[in-house]
């Protein structure tokens, strides 16, 4: 059975860094997509960043210039780089592995960003 397993969340001070990991778990074969998404209360969930097998990376503007996605196929791994944390970056952020017709979730991680 296949898991995703985030870690990194946290509370963090506007302005501040966290940097977020999503670790497969189980036999998932060849991952094509990789994704981050996320939840902020009484919002719809949020395409965050997606990175192919080519290491080609897509961010939603609210966090352009500011997440970095990155990926380790032979570890099966995905980080989430984010800086210059924002309040409104503040939701449950949801790793999203792609692999051929299977489409896995993480359970999900808190980042709260506050003073």
């Amino acid at each position: 059975q296949v898991q995703l397993v985030e870690s990194g969340g946290g509370l963090v001070q506007p302005g501040g860094s966290l940097r977020l990991s999503c670790a497969a778990s189980g036999s998932i074969g060849s991952v094509y997509f990789m994704s981050w998404y996320r939840q902020a209360p009484g919002k719809q969930r949020e395409l965050v960043a997606s990175i192919t097998p080519d290491k080609m990376t897509n961010y939603s503007d609210a966090v352009k210039g500011r997440f970095t996605i990155s990926r380790n196929d032979a570890e099966k791994t995905m980080t989430l780089l984010m800086n210059t944390l924002k309040p409104e970056d503040t939701a449950v952020y949801y790793c999203n592995f792609l692999a051929g017709p299977f489409n896995y979730w993480g359970q999900g991680t808190q980042v709260t960003v506050s003073s």
